[in-house]
């Protein structure tokens, strides 16, 4: 007992020391220009000016269309992220701004299903790819199909904004870091019953019986020609007991179909007289031309990708260079292009508990939004950066300035008088009580990629989190994603925005490539008074 007392003495001395040296030694107190109001006036003043140019809005067609979609980036995440890249560049990491934060217009998105107040995230990409809401775990399908009948699948498809593209000439493609057939990348092109039907030996036999294909099977049917496919998931595409290719000796890995087909052969022999190619590491995907490639199916692992503090850099592509090859692909098209990238481990790393993981994969996509935005022109690209859904993650504590993202909070728990991390989770795998007690973080490494957060409710794997998220975009009519919106809205506006899909009538009969911008209210301005002067001068 007086062991214990010790201990807590000092690592309450040892806190109030840090926070004591912050102050002295001005790390991270704020710069010395923040404590003047000549500061914030000007860079007000400067924001001001550049909202007021947003007042003539970009109502060009959107030849191009970029969707990224970080899995489970709640506004949390979002923040905290925005932190950890500002530290990541030496800054204090408060006032740093991701690529996403530039985007002009920013709404805010309803993520809940059709039977969940809570989402998954397959019945929200139905709803952001699709057009309509969708139960929980159900893949391109409408809310009168039930998860896992496969008899309520029939007449209950709903198509994506992806086939609307590809019916309207544009190239299509498919970026992810998890597997190509998980629920986000699925519901592009798949019409399933139920999320994890990943290949046909996940399925029940009466569901193969009656006809209901797997997700693996409907990648290379149901929209034949897409003209990208990047991620994992390539045990789904060999028969079974098939050794992998990248780890031919852990079965793990091994192929799982038990309809005896190999889909890449498959794939490859009906791409033969095209300029396509298939690839499974880094180097084949970083040694092809993109110019004189119009198809791509790269499967980089049996699963998912590993994550980005983890990748190993010589094999295996990270997200950035992934979207910058699907790109250079993709532009070629003079019809423009549909892209989805997804940052899928955002979501696997706040179910893990494992907030490190989940940052630096946000950060990793922030990257790869800002790849893109090189690579095209707010002119002629509508440019999407959006969550499926959020989770019980937060950081709080009264932190200072600067305070290391993944550090501790500088007081203690007036109930156990014991420190605790700043982020924290209100469930998940991070509950751990020693002797009765709260785990005492102090005692272990709780910076290491791995470090699993306190939670406050015990559960083998962090569930998500029910409020709204975030809506980012820039370019042709990002306007329109404005407010507080159903997230099923997202894809009528970057359809109408393209001129695919449904309401094309403001395209005009013409296949123009652009709409003729509305005049701006100085334009209409200056305008009606060259009128009036002319009438004036005519009546003198």
């Amino acid at each position: 007992m007086a062991q214990r007392i010790v201990c807590t003495m000092m690592v309450r001395i040892l806190l109030l020391g840090s926070v004591m040296a912050l102050d002295v030694i001005g790390k991270p107190q704020f710069p010395e220009e923040e404590k003047t109001p000549a500061f914030w006036n000007k860079w007000a003043q400067r924001t001001l000016k550049e909202a007021l140019q947003l007042q003539e809005l970009n109502t060009n067609v959107a030849k191009n269309i970029i969707l990224f979609l970080g899995d489970g980036m709640g506004i949390p995440t979002v923040t905290a992220s925005r932190i950890l890249k500002g530290q990541m560049s030496g800054q204090s990491g408060e006032e740093f701004q991701m690529e996403m934060d530039k985007f002009p217009f920013v709404a805010l998105s309803k993520t809940y299903n059709t039977d969940a107040q809570v989402p998954d995230s397959a019945g929200t990409a139905t709803a952001y790819l699709c057009g309509v809401k969708a139960n929980e775990g159900t893949l391109g399908l409408s809310a009168a199909a039930v998860r896992s009948q496969c008899n309520t699948t029939q007449g209950n498809e709903v198509t994506s904004i992806l086939k609307w593209a590809k019916d309207a000439g544009k190239s299509v493609g498919i970026v992810t870091t998890t597997r190509i057939n998980h629920a986000t990348p699925s519901a592009a092109y798949a019409h399933c019953a139920d999320r994890d039907w990943f290949s046909d030996s996940e399925m029940p036999p009466e569901a193969v019986t009656a006809g209901c294909k797997d997700i693996a099977r409907q990648l290379f049917e149901n929209i034949p020609g897409i003209n990208v496919i990047l991620g994992g998931g390539r045990k789904y595409m060999f028969p079974k007991d098939t050794p992998d290719v990248e780890y031919p000796t852990e079965k793990q890995h091994f192929g799982t179909r038990r309809d005896g087909r190999n889909l890449v052969s498959e794939w490859k022999e009906r791409m033969k007289e095209k300029r396509a190619h298939y690839v499974w590491n880094k180097k084949e995907l970083l040694s092809l031309n993109p110019s004189k490639t119009d198809y791509i199916l790269g499967l980089f692992e049996p699963s998912d990708l590993p994550y980005d503090l983890e990748r190993n850099k010589e094999t295996e592509p990270s997200l950035t260079e992934m979207v910058d090859v699907a790109l250079k692909i993709l532009k070629k098209n003079p019809n423009g292009f549909f892209l989805l990238v997804e940052g899928g481990r955002i979501d696997h790393g706040h179910h893990d508990g494992k907030a490190k993981q989940a940052l630096h994969e946000t950060v990793e996509m922030d990257r790869a939004i800002g790849r893109a935005g090189l690579l095209t022109s707010t002119h002629d690209t509508l440019t999407v950066v959006t969550a499926d859904h959020s989770h019980v993650f937060n950081f709080g504590g009264y932190t200072r300035r600067g305070n290391n993202i993944f550090g501790l909070a500088p007081m203690m728990s007036d109930i156990d008088q014991r420190p605790f991390t700043s982020i924290l989770y209100g469930n998940g795998p991070g509950f751990k009580l020693i002797n009765g007690l709260r785990e005492n973080v102090s005692t272990v490494d709780y910076e290491q990629n791995n470090y699993q957060a306190q939670s406050a409710v015990p559960l083998r794997f962090e569930t998500h989190g029910g409020e709204d998220v975030a809506v980012f975009s820039k370019g042709p009519m990002a306007h329109l994603l404005h407010g507080v919106q159903e997230q099923n809205y997202i894809p009528h506006v970057m359809a109408y925005a393209a001129c695919v899909g449904q309401n094309r009538e403001h395209c005009g009969s013409s296949s123009s490539s652009a709409v003729s911008p509305r005049p701006s209210p100085a334009t209409t301005a200056i305008s009606t008074l060259a009128a009036l002067l002319t009438l004036a001068w005519l009546h003198c």
